[in-house]
């Protein structure tokens, strides 16, 4: 999953930045509304948290412009403010969520994981399964015959969206989108890496397999 963050307070994007990563997501970074919204339009996010009180253009701007562009990317409103007239501005805006400063790190990746539960049509559940593997999104476990699985955050966010979209063939350049961030090296193989990790850890002490490479598409969890 990537997460976009626009937040010009140093050490609140430094908080928000790590801790997002830890818990293996990809994040991308601006600290003014500009840059904000110039990802926003020109990269593909699961979700944003996004700041009011920006430089450049302030965050109410921003979430106005994205949902003017008709992106419905699930955004949480970070702000000071804590009137019920600030929230309700902030909502109807175009904002889904609404956090007021300062706030407990586990409280902000609970209401964006709902959100991008949501978004994806799995509001009721925080468990993905298929065949005999099972994810459990806010533990951060995996088991498959009911054998735990130790993954890293980059091959947990891997997994979790290879099984959101199970049966569907993904592109390098979609899991790159969803995995890594702005940043990254198309012309690396580090995707091909992550799989072969991922492979030897979800399929390897099992005779069916699970993750299959489509040549000249991508990759995709399916029954062997």
């Amino acid at each position: 999953m990537r997460v976009l963050v626009v937040e010009d307070d140093k050490k609140i994007a430094s908080f928000i930045v790590k801790g997002l990563k830890q818990a293996g997501f990809a994040v991308d970074h601006a600290a003014n509304g500009e840059d904000g919204i110039h990802l926003a339009l020109h990269e593909s996010y699961d979700a944003a948290v996004i700041d009011i009180m920006l430089p450049k253009l302030d965050g109410l701007s921003l979430i106005e412009e994205i949902r003017r562009k008709k992106i419905n990317t699930p955004v949480i409103i970070l702000s000071a403010k804590r009137s019920v007239d600030d929230r309700v501005k902030g909502l109807q805006t175009g904002g889904d969520d609404y956090l007021t400063k300062p706030f407990a790190f586990s409280e902000l990746l609970a209401r964006l994981q709902a959100l991008i539960r949501r978004a994806s049509g799995a509001a009721e559940t925080t468990r993905l399964t298929f065949e005999n593997l099972s994810m459990d999104i806010l533990k951060r476990e995996v088991t498959r015959a009911d054998k735990k699985i130790n993954l890293q955050p980059r091959e947990f966010a891997l997994l979790e969206y290879l099984m959101r979209n199970a049966g569907r063939a993904v592109s390098q350049t979609l899991i790159m989108e969803h995995v890594y961030d702005y940043n990254f090296d198309p012309q690396t193989n580090v995707v091909d890496v992550l799989v072969c990790r991922l492979r030897n850890k979800v399929d390897k002490d099992f005779e069916k397999k699970m993750i299959h490479t489509i040549r000249g598409v991508g990759y995709v969890l399916k029954e062997s």
